[in-house]
């Protein structure tokens, strides 16, 4: 999606949009269900956008809790 000249903003755009409705919202936790990103290896441009975002809206003055909830010991056992 990134490579796409028409399309490329359009994960950013919703992701901030989702960020801002939770904090506006001040929401408990927000899930993302689904893969951040569309590629494997996401290009320095895509990470340092992604950072932005989370910077802005999850790492400011508010106090944040994260947590993984699944093991990944056993979901990458043999990785």
């Amino acid at each position: 999606m990134e490579k796409d000249e028409i399309r490329c903003h359009d994960s950013f755009y919703a992701f901030e949009e989702i960020c801002s409705i939770a904090e506006q919202r001040q929401v408990d936790f927000l899930l993302l269900g689904g893969d951040l990103f569309h590629e494997n290896k996401p290009s320095r441009t895509t990470l340092v956008k992604t950072i932005e975002i989370l910077r802005r809206y999850c790492l400011n003055d508010q106090p944040v809790q994260f947590q993984v909830v699944s093991d990944q010991t056993v979901n990458f056992a043999n990785v």
